[in-house]
């Protein structure tokens, strides 16, 4: 699910600026379930999730006129929704995100209703360990393998250098390396 390789003439981001209904329902169309799915795995609440969604496409609606490379509009979009979530939780006074995780891929054709179930179960399993992570390393890990997005894309919306990208992705990682080797994941 990548929001991020549609191209600027694919995305009626100009139309919208014009004020075009179509173009913003186009554009809301496109973005709001990757959107809504990043923004509950960092909240795990449902409605604030909704509501955080909404606050960020009312905001992109108000601030569109300054957002300068219209192919960028994904990340800009994320990067609203991003902060969005910080202020939530800085208002909680909350140290960590909670959040589920990142799913494989989907089970191929070739695989039997043993082999998907046994698949289903360890995604499961694998989304309580990214829920464990701390919410720094679960932001960076959900945006690049969930939603596609570069390394410098990802620092633009979290607004941290590349190199902290790099070392939270490290981390996070390792971490979870660390866990599949343990292997128990609490049920």
């Amino acid at each position: 699910m990548n929001v991020v390789k549609k191209s600027a003439e694919q995305l009626p981001v100009a139309a919208a600026r014009a004020g075009s209904p179509e173009a913003w329902d186009a554009l809301f169309r496109r973005y709001q379930l990757p959107l809504y799915t990043y923004v509950y795995e960092l909240l795990r609440d449902e409605q604030a999730s909704l509501d955080v969604v909404q606050e960020t496409f009312i905001n992109a609606s108000r601030h569109l006129g300054s957002l300068r490379e219209d192919a960028r509009f994904g990340g800009w979009l994320f990067g609203i929704a991003h902060q969005k979530c910080a202020q939530r939780w800085r208002r909680k006074g909350r140290e960590e995100w909670c959040t589920e995780a990142l799913t494989e891929e989907m089970a191929g054709p070739e695989e039997g209703p043993d082999e998907l179930l046994l698949r289903r179960e360890q995604e499961e399993e694998f989304m309580e360990w990214i829920a464990r992570l701390p919410a720094v390393q679960r932001a960076v890990i959900l945006l690049h393998y969930l939603e596609e997005f570069s390394l410098e894309q990802i620092a633009q919306i979290t607004e941290t250098q590349v190199g902290t990208v790099k070392s939270r992705l490290h981390y996070a990682k390792q971490a979870l390396r660390k866990r599949a080797a343990e292997n128990p994941c609490p049920r």
